[in-house]
């Protein structure tokens, strides 16, 4: 591991001193790809240089400990005292220094942007889909995470054709992967009159939110379109061109942003939306090329999987890919999901084994 690290600090240093090259500024793909791979390195090179500082105490530590010659009793003392708590400090530095290297804490510091759409079911799917939005809302905000929305379509019926949202704070992505694929509810709908049970469903994407960093996307690719946003009926809820389309022209990607009464401000949280997606469509070709290797993990983010069931009548929510069922359906609609969430990280780091 040693060799590993000093490896990554000479790298750390070729970065640093080629970014302070001003010439490399003009050439901005190159300059914001080796600001990505500087930034990636950052932390593991910081946590390598405080383990060599303590490495280096404990050494001079242990060293006048030993020594038959020293006649300070206080400085022994000392030394004694502080011998334990750096050697814990050094092992869990290594910890978390290992845990870098093998890219399982990459996760933890990532945001989200979620979709949360309406599926099969007509009204009943949108109502429900507002109703996961409401859920996710409460876990985030529970967490401690904030919540922005970027785009949302109601329905009359009070539903949500389709919310488009990101979450920022520590651990967000590394959670709100698993919520990826097809939920489904069982309960009589509000609009059922004669009190039948109906099944609908409402799709979730997670991505990891893509940064300047992550995609250049050449403005000569984008078509623009503006115009005036309008509400659930269709009909005209403002009298400037503030909504926003943007096209993506290489890959046909679309995304409209209507909510904020700012065309600029439409503008820009339609190309957060837009190059998250793109990076994420990448990604899940990426995946799709290993697909026999991600059958095997669990919380792949596969959007066609029915991850999990809500159950109004029996209070029942099961989620589908570890088998877990709680009688507590009230609790998990008030973002109480964590208890699946942690059987599918532990599932998962039983797969990596």
């Amino acid at each position: 591991m040693l060799e590993k690290l000093e490896a990554i600090e000479k790298r750390y240093q070729e970065l640093e001193h080629n970014l302070a090259d001003m010439t490399l500024i003009q050439d901005k793909a190159r300059y914001q790809k080796l600001a990505k791979e500087f930034s990636g390195l950052e932390e593991v090179v910081k946590k390598f240089r405080q383990l060599k500082s303590l490495s280096a105490q404990l050494k001079e530590l242990e060293g006048l400990s030993a020594d038959p010659k020293s006649q300070d009793a206080d400085l022994l003392a000392m030394a004694k005292e502080e011998i334990p708590s750096l050697r814990e400090r050094i092992t869990s530095l290594k910890n978390e220094i290992e845990l870098s290297l093998r890219g399982e804490d990459k996760e933890v510091d990532l945001d989200v942007i979620m979709e949360i759409r309406a599926g099969a079911g007509g009204d009943e799917a949108g109502i429900f889909a507002a109703d996961l939005f409401r859920l996710y809302n409460k876990y985030a905000l529970g967490r401690g995470w904030a919540v922005e929305l970027l785009s949302i379509h109601g329905t009359e019926l009070g539903g949500l054709k389709e919310a488009i949202f990101s979450v920022k704070g520590k651990g967000a992505y590394k959670r709100f992967k698993y919520e990826s694929g097809v939920h489904r509810v069982q309960r009589v709908p509000v609009t059922e009159a004669s009190g039948r049970i109906h099944t609908s469903t409402a799709t979730v994407a997670v991505m990891k939110e893509a940064q300047e960093v992550d995609l250049v996307i050449d403005p000569k690719d984008l078509k623009i379109d503006v115009f005036r946003s309008s509400g659930p009926g269709g009909q005209s809820v403002n009298t400037t061109d503030s909504a926003v389309r943007i096209t993506h022209l290489p890959t046909g990607t679309v995304v409209v942003c209507q909510d904020e009464r700012s065309q600029l401000k439409n503008k820009n949280k339609a190309l957060r939306v837009l190059r998250t997606r793109i990076l994420d469509k990448m990604q899940q070709d990426e995946f799709a090329r290993m697909s026999q290797e991600r059958k095997s993990q669990i919380g792949s983010g596969d959007r066609s999987e029915k991850i999990r069931t809500y159950n109004f009548p029996d209070r029942r929510v099961t989620d589908h890919r570890v088998g877990v069922t709680l009688y507590q359906l009230e609790k998990v609609m008030e973002g109480g999901i964590d208890e699946f969430i942690d059987a599918l990280i532990a599932q998962e780091e039983k797969n990596r084994q």
